[in-house]
């Protein structure tokens, strides 16, 4: 019983890891839509700045989550000539799935492996001037995104719309990345700060090897 427990918990794990499939359930929990108007809903909503958003993928994960039982066709729809398309819907068990995997990914933290820890955690493969620059480049392209996002929550008017508490869960996503961005932002723009100015320790060394 254990090991049948510890396999479905890994099958789960694998589900879970992708976040197409919390965002296709996400929109059927709203309402039935079919595959389009899902990716056109995700894009209106800029969602695809959040989830990894392409038409193959959606597909494939259409197809998982109605073998999963998740999900399951509720008709077709015909607009004009066009041909007809499967609209889908939550299933009891995909609304439980959907419950579930929400108050795990709020409630409990996880290891992440973002690609620029790692390259920290490398570099004396480059040396010390090569990796101010490069850093200083990277700099340029962080304020770049910040000043993006910052731009496009001013430009809504959240105290004008008659809900404003919906507009703010609108971009709660948009803030996390921000306040994220502004964290790395000001991480590297000491470490820049550091390597330039020789009080990074083991600097010396570092730059000894690199010689």
């Amino acid at each position: 019983m254990a090991d049948d427990a510890a396999s479905g918990d890994g099958a789960t794990a694998r589900r879970r890891a992708n976040a197409l499939a919390l965002a296709v359930l996400a929109q059927l929990a709203e309402r039935h839509m079919h595959p389009y108007e899902i990716a056109r809903t995700l894009k209106d909503r800029r969602k695809d700045e959040s989830v990894r958003l392409n038409y193959g993928s959606l597909y494939s994960v259409i197809t998982a989550l109605v073998r999963d039982g998740f999900i399951e066709p509720a008709g077709t729809e015909q607009d004009g000539n066009r041909p007809q398309r499967t609209v889908y819907r939550l299933t009891g068990a995909g609304r439980t799935e959907v419950d579930d995997w929400m108050r795990a990914l709020l409630g409990a933290p996880v290891k992440e492996y973002p690609q620029f820890m790692a390259a920290l955690s490398f570099l004396p493969l480059l040396g010390p001037d090569d990796v101010g620059d490069l850093l200083r480049t990277r700099l340029v392209a962080l304020r770049v995104k910040v000043r993006r996002i910052e731009d496009d929550l001013e430009d809504l008017d959240l105290s004008g719309t008659d809900r404003p508490e919906v507009s703010e869960l609108a971009v709660a996503d948009s803030r996390y990345e921000l306040a994220i961005l502004r964290a790395e932002l000001a991480y590297t723009e000491v470490l820049v700060r550091r390597i330039t100015d020789g009080t990074l320790g083991g600097i010396d060394a570092w730059r000894s090897a690199a010689r």
